[in-house]
C-alpha cells in the first residue's frame, strides 16, 4: 500500500482543525436560546452530523449503481466506506437528539415519525454490516452490498422529508415549521454562522473520513487476496 498522500494528511488537520471552530461558534460564539438555554447548543452539531450521515447514505446507493453497472470494485470500497462512516455520524445525530430532547419534549425518545424513521435507517445499515460478514465471496458480497445500499438508501430521504410530510413535535427549523413541533426556534444572524459553518465543518470531516477508509479498504482487499492465495 502507498504511503498516506500529503493532501490527506494536510486534510487531516484541517478536519481538527474545523471541528475546534465549530465547537467554538457552537458553544460561545452564537447566543444562548430564549426558550431552552443552553442544551439547545447541541442543535449545531445534531444537524452537521444527521447532514453528512444522510449524504453518506445517498452516495452509498449511488456506488451501488456504479459498481452493478461496471464491476468495478472500487466502487464496493467507496460503498463500504459511506456506509461505515455514516453509520457513525448518523448515531451521533441520534444520540445528540436525545439530549436535546430531554428538556425540550421531557422526554429522551418518542416514536415521533421522524425518531421512528431514523432509528429504522440506522437498523437498515447495521444490518448491512451483517450481511457482507455473512458472505465469502467477494464479489457476490459487492453485489449483495450494492443492491441492498440501492434500496436502503431509500430511507434516507424519507427520514429527510417525513418532518414535512407529517405531523411531528420535530422541529423544521428551515422551512416551514409544523404547528405541533415542539423545540423550534428563529435562528439569529449568529445562530446561522456557526449552523452553517457546522455544515461545512462536518463536511469536511465527513471527506476526511471516506478518504481515509477507502484507504483502508484497500489494504483489507489487499490482505484477503493474499489469504485467498495462501488457501489456494
Amino acid at each position: 500500500m502507498q504511503s498516506k498522500p500529503i493532501a490527506l494528511t494536510i486534510l487531516d488537520i484541517i478536519s481538527i482543525i474545523v471541528l475546534g471552530v465549530a465547537a467554538y461558534l457552537s458553544l460561545f460564539f452564537a447566543p444562548t436560546e430564549a426558550v431552552m438555554g443552553q442544551v439547545q447548543r447541541v442543535f449545531y452539531f445534531h444537524v452537521g452530523t444527521a447532514w453528512v450521515g444522510l449524504l453518506g447514505f445517498i452516495l452509498a446507493a449511488a456506488a451501488g449503481i456504479a459498481y452493478l453497472v461496471t464491476k468495478n470494485m472500487a466502487w464496493d470500497r467507496f460503498e463500504v466506506a459511506a456506509v461505515e462512516v455514516s453509520t457513525m455520524f448518523f448515531f451521533i445525530t441520534i444520540v445528540l437528539g436525545s439530549i436535546w430532547a430531554r428538556p425540550a419534549w421531557n422526554t429522551w425518545w418518542t416514536w415521533d415519525p421522524r425518531l421512528t424513521t431514523a432509528a429504522v435507517t440506522e437498523l437498515i445499515y447495521i444490518a448491512y454490516f451483517m450481511l457482507r460478514q455473512g458472505i465469502d465471496d467477494p464479489e457476490k458480497r459487492a453485489r449483495f452490498g450494492a443492491v441492498y445500499t440501492l434500496l436502503g438508501g431509500l430511507s434516507a430521504p424519507i427520514t429527510f422529508m417525513v418532518i414535512r410530510l407529517f405531523r411531528t413535535i420535530h422541529p423544521v427549523v428551515i422551512g416551514s415549521a409544523s404547528a405541533e413541533a415542539q423545540g423550534g426556534f428563529d435562528m439569529t444572524s449568529d445562530m446561522k454562522v456557526a449552523f452553517f459553518f457546522a455544515l461545512f465543518a462536518f463536511t469536511v470531516i465527513f471527506i476526511d473520513l471516506m478518504w481515509n477508509r477507502i484507504r483502508l479498504g484497500q489494504l483489507e482487499e489487499s490482505v484477503e487476496q493474499l489469504k485467498l492465495n495462501v488457501a489456494i
